[in-house]
């Protein structure tokens, strides 16, 4: 049997592979402007990200307090056919003489060809909390 992946399943799968490799200007170029980024929990990496550059600074931090050890292996790409995606995930990252290793997933809203809106979730947020520490 033949796999056909609908074109927002491959819009997203783009994105974890550049996510993975660095590549911020393909990042940038499946986003809209004001894309938002929704991050679950209460530490320092939680929130609203609204703009596109909000966005990739976010993920630029997830590098910065992991010294670049921050990886997501993707396990599944779900496309309803009607501008939405979910994704799901496994993450994993090094901070400080900790580490932490989670499912998690993202569901896309996807206008126009363009990812404008990510809700992001993960197995156990207190443990995520724990691990990324206080907002500032």
């Amino acid at each position: 049997m033949t796999h056909h992946e609908h074109p927002d399943a491959a819009l997203v799968r783009r994105g974890y592979e550049a996510f993975s490799s660095g590549d911020t200007e393909t990042l940038r170029s499946l986003m809209t402007s004001d894309c938002a980024h929704h991050s679950p929990g209460s530490s320092r990496m939680s929130g609203h990200f609204k703009g596109v550059d909000n966005i990739l600074a976010h993920f630029g931090q997830l590098m910065e307090l992991t010294n670049g050890t921050f990886k997501v292996e993707v396990k599944g790409i779900y496309p309803d056919g009607r501008g939405h995606v979910m994704a799901v995930h496994r993450w994993h990252g090094d901070r400080g003489d900790r580490g932490i290793e989670m499912d998690g997933g993202l569901f896309f809203t996807i206008v126009g060809g363009k990812v404008s809106d990510v809700d992001e979730c993960v197995a156990d947020i207190e443990e995520s909390d724990a691990f990324w520490g206080p907002a500032e």
